[in-house]
């Protein structure tokens, strides 16, 4: 079992243990093992019990439970827990805004152990009336439970990319001679996945459905299957699923079809043609064929949007889209000096080690006071140890900048005199998120107007499938950061990809540049550039708009002089 999946286990333990209101110390020797194993970067699946019980911060007993998840996916204790705890009450911990002590108000006082029974309570002004909770409490679970309900069925991108890889290693494995392909939301990277979509070729269909429900990942509904369509759900993932099974020289016929939204393949772009006339036409040996026919480029999956990619693709002027590898650096990251999990120095040359050739360190500032913001001797602190670390780490470069809370007003919340020692500032918000559109707007354009600011971070404050962003109008926010010459990053964080990908199209057309970056608190973060990478390419974005593209010298060399500016 990886890492991150052993941690959510103790962290849940400790979430339940405080719920049914068990010993403070029990609980707080599970969160201290949820803050070492966060610095551990080996592998724990592989340590022995002698090995575990060496880290800092895991006693025998972790230890112990480690192994028994490394052998059995569980412990004995969780399970307990589990198993004392109806399954709704374990939800509703998810509920963003309230801990484990008022879920335990809502069950035991209420008698809610459902999200449904708890939304009605709040419907029927029930949660008000609790101590500790009021109106504005209850209309704020409220909300959430509504997001979550129509959100409920439903991954990120980076969880469901894992299992539709390893359902389509099952369905080749079952399907060895065959062509068989993913298809649907995976293919086209969308952010949220509802549905898992493949495509198999087979000339004997209702051999080839037999095959598939004896899989033991699979789950068929037969009344909602037909003859040339096995439905159901994947297991593994709990996503709906649709495996569509054509003979195989329709394969590349279904696959463009099964991999494009409908309005790439509606959209007319000649003549009354459109792409689904163009496959109905005739069987195609490739989707390259099949664009070949329609007098095109071919357009790569994450582009089938509907949006321009059929003109250019007509005219031949498909951008080369961004690859993870052109990255050169990594810009917006947090340390121990506010809550990241490494310090400063392992997340450079943990960074360096990756290949890259800098490291733009941005810890929460003082605002931020939950999340270990820095005040002003903490920013000097940090900052001197940059220098030391650069003359070590040459000509790996670290570049000094923070995360800037923007303040209700869309101030930054440091003094000019503060603001200038920085190389580079990300400007976001964290608080107060209930505003208007044009409350929300507004704030962002004080910020972007502010010289100082470098960077627009993620832009909406949206957590998918956990919160919706605070609304804005998008166009003025871009067009304010072409006028004042500011990046807007795409927080490649799986559950932001914030500024979202409908919105880089116009980014790029109004000359706005936009970075990459992991937000990461912790080494494991970078691995997340990926995903903005991806939410660039939907977009359209090129290695030329790409800010962190940049060498180590010219990022040095736009700060400098973007500083030089300021009047």
């Amino acid at each position: 079992m990886e890492n991150k999946n052993i941690i959510k286990l103790f962290k849940l333990t400790a979430e339940l243990l405080e719920l049914h209101d068990e010993n403070p110390f029990k609980i707080r020797s599970y969160a201290n093992a949820v803050g070492a194993l966060e610095l551990v970067e080996a592998p724990l699946a592989g340590m022995s019990q002698v090995q575990l019980e060496e880290i800092g911060g895991v006693g025998k007993g972790i230890a112990a439970k480690i192994v028994e998840v490394n052998t059995t996916g569980s412990f004995e204790e969780l399970d307990q827990m589990l198993a004392a705890t109806p399954p709704g009450v374990v939800e509703m911990l998810r509920i963003k805004g309230i801990g484990p002590k008022k879920v335990r108000n809502l069950w035991k006082e209420l008698g809610a152990e459902t999200v449904e029974e708890l939304l009605e309570a709040c419907e029927q002004d029930k949660v008000s009336k609790l101590k500790g909770f009021g109106a504005k409490t209850q209309e704020n679970i409220r909300q959430a439970l509504l997001f979550t309900q129509q959100n409920r069925g439903k991954l990120l991108y980076a969880e469901a990319e894992s299992a539709a890889q390893k359902l389509l290693e099952n369905i080749q494995e079952a399907f060895p001679e065959a062509q068989v392909s993913l298809a649907g939301d995976v293919r086209r990277r969308m952010e949220i996945v509802e549905h898992l979509q493949l495509v198999v070729a087979t000339d004997a269909p209702a051999e080839a459905t037999g095959k598939l429900s004896k899989l033991q990942v699979l789950e068929q509904d037969e009344k909602a299957s037909g003859p040339l369509v096995w439905r159901g759900q994947h297991t593994v993932s709990g996503l709906s699923t649709e495996i569509f099974l054509v003979p195989e020289a329709s394969f590349a016929n279904e696959l463009l079809t099964r991999s494009a939204s409908a309005a790439h393949l509606t959209q007319i772009f000649a003549a009354g043609k459109c792409m689904m006339a163009v496959i109905r036409q005739e069987n195609h040996a490739t989707e390259e064929d099949i664009y070949a026919a329609a007098g095109m480029a071919y357009v790569l999956p994450e582009m089938r949007e509907g949006s321009n990619e059929l003109q250019l693709a007509m005219e031949n002027k498909l951008p080369k889209l961004l690859e993870l590898t052109d990255l050169k650096g990594s810009l917006h990251n947090h340390s121990t000096y506010s809550d990241g999990a490494h310090t400063l120095e392992l997340m450079a040359t943990f960074c360096r080690d990756m290949g890259y050739g800098y490291l733009g360190i941005s810890d929460h500032s003082k605002t931020a006071s939950y999340a270990g913001g820095l005040r002003e001797g903490d920013v000097l602190r940090q900052q001197k140890e940059i220098d030391e670390l650069n003359k070590k780490l040459a000509p790996f470069k670290i570049f000094k900048g923070i995360e800037s809370d923007i303040l209700g007003d869309g101030s930054l919340d440091y003094s000019e005199d503060m603001l200038k020692t920085f190389d580079f500032i990300v400007a976001s918000i964290h608080s107060s998120l209930n505003m208007d559109e044009k409350k929300a707007t507004t704030r962002l354009i004080t910020a972007i107007e502010n010289p100082y600011t470098t960077m627009l971070g993620h832009p909406t404050g949206r957590l998918l499938l956990r919160r919706e962003g605070y609304p804005i109008n998008h166009q003025m926010v871009i067009d304010a950061c072409a006028a004042n010459n500011v990046i807007i990053e795409i927080n490649a964080n799986p559950w932001r990809l914030d500024i979202d990908w409908r919105w880089v199209q116009y980014a790029i057309e109004k000359g706005v540049m936009l970075s990459i970056n992991p937000d990461a608190h912790h080494t494991s973060g970078y691995d997340d550039m990926k995903y903005g990478v991806l939410v660039g390419r939907k977009g359209g974005l090129t290695k030329e708009m790409t800010f962190n593209t940049k060498s180590a010298e010219e990022v040095e060399q736009y700060f400098r002089e973007r500083k030089e500016k300021i009047k």
